[in-house]
């Protein structure tokens, strides 16, 4: 019997009341912890806050403030059982993305029941759970990018434009959305040349949105600096520039960034690892979206899958921002139609990971050496198996969507 909205949600609220129950256990008796380090890092800034203080007092929070606020329930007594407020909240962030997921796909004239079935990719997947349990607030992320493709769907302008200032403030990556939803909006008829096509390109919605988001971007980075100053800057935004995270890092930089981030190379002329972002927003903010007219949410798909492939730091954490927008892009996909490709491209992506985390044990809790070639070797592997999948998308998201789409693109 097929699974009703109500259903689906319910069994995804189980399996996450599952999964946080477990990790209540584990932490209690395993000396490998369920909890994610971050989570300690995000509860720690909220003592802080509720100390009057500052959250970037607490060392390696690289995060708005408003993450640190929203988890003030945190600090409450009994500790005991307000600790997990925040993995609780962003597991309901994960509901609710699943939630919105089928009300886009609706929208795009899926009948309910196909809705739920690609929805189920990201509300019945166990890594989506166990992520948000452990304490990772990608969760509320996902919410924030199905809000922003809902409302540029439904056409609320400043809804839309406000949704994407607060995401890019949340966390920085979802600027590149900026470029595929100006291009998808509407631009009336204009003459060849190249001035009457700008003219024409910029339009009253375009100048609404692009002001909307750059507004509330502004006011939020305003409100934050007048409170916290500019160790506000320097840990939400600048930090990210020259960070060099090497634990649990699957991209081929990692061992590059380990060893930069020894004493002997603080001053290395060295810095191939900052030329990473160069093809990173070639991919996702400049030439990918010239696809978003043809479809838009397979176009953000392929957009945060070439960022977080390109990125010089990867983690688990990241897939998160492209495994919400799969189920908008595995329908038309060529993954699909062709199950031994789509099967194949699963199975090398799960087992490149798998050799690198194998290593990667056998380095942080063994203590053998594994760098190179084969941590240096798996990553590059992996990188790899993702550049083959995302070729595969960029060719399916030049396909428009069927015609049966309620919410038709505007032609390029």
């Amino acid at each position: 019997m097929a699974l009703s909205v109500a259903s689906l949600l319910a069994l995804s609220t189980v399996l996450r009341a599952a999964f946080l129950l477990y990790g209540l256990y584990q932490d209690a008796t395993s000396p490998f912890k369920y909890t994610d380090i971050d989570y300690l890092v995000f509860t720690d800034a909220a003592r802080y806050v509720a100390n009057s203080s500052s959250p970037y007092e607490r060392a390696t929070y690289r995060y708005t403030p408003l993450l640190s606020w929203l988890l003030l329930p945190t600090t409450w007594h009994p500790q005991a059982i307000w600790f997990s407020f925040g993995k609780i909240l962003f597991a309901a962030g994960d509901i609710l993305a699943g939630y919105l997921i089928i009300q886009v796909l609706r929208n795009y004239g899926f009948s309910t029941a196909r809705a739920i079935r690609y929805s189920s990719l990201w509300l019945l997947n166990p890594m989506v759970a166990t992520i948000s349990t452990r304490g990772s607030s990608e969760g509320l992320l996902g919410v924030i990018v199905i809000a922003l493709l809902w409302a540029v769907e439904k056409r609320h302008v400043v809804l839309s434009g406000a949704i994407l200032g607060f995401a890019v403030h949340f966390k920085i990556y979802p600027f590149i959305y900026a470029p595929s939803i100006l291009l998808w909006m509407p631009t009336p008829a204009s003459g060849p040349s190249i001035p009457s096509k700008l003219r024409a390109f910029i339009t009253r919605d375009k100048v609404t949105f692009t002001a909307t988001a750059l507004g509330t971007f502004m006011a939020l980075n305003g409100v934050m600096y007048g409170i916290y100053g500019h160790p506000f800057v320097l840990h939400t935004y600048l930090h990210h520039l020259t960070r060099l995270d090497h634990r649990h890092n699957f991209s081929p930089y990692n061992t590059l960034l380990y060893l930069k981030s020894a004493p002997s190379y603080a001053h290395s002329q060295l810095s191939t690892e900052r030329l990473a972002f160069l093809p990173q927003l070639l991919l996702s903010a400049v030439l990918l979206p010239f696809f978003a007219p043809r479809n838009l949410p397979s176009t953000m798909f392929a957009q945060t899958f070439a960022f977080v492939t390109f990125n010089k730091v990867v983690t688990s954490q990241y897939f998160m921002w492209y495994l919400v927008l799969l189920p908008f892009y595995l329908p038309h996909s060529s993954l699909l139609r062709r199950p031994g490709k789509g099967i194949a491209a699963l199975l090398a992506w799960v087992a490149t990971q798998g050799a690198w985390l194998a290593l990667a044990y056998r380095l942080e809790f063994e203590g053998k050496s594994t760098f190179w070639p084969g941590l240096w070797g798996a990553a590059s592997a992996f990188f790899l198996v993702n550049c083959l999948i995302l070729g595969t998308v960029a060719g399916d998201i030049q396909q428009p969507l069927p015609s049966k789409s309620t919410s038709k693109p505007v032609p390029s």
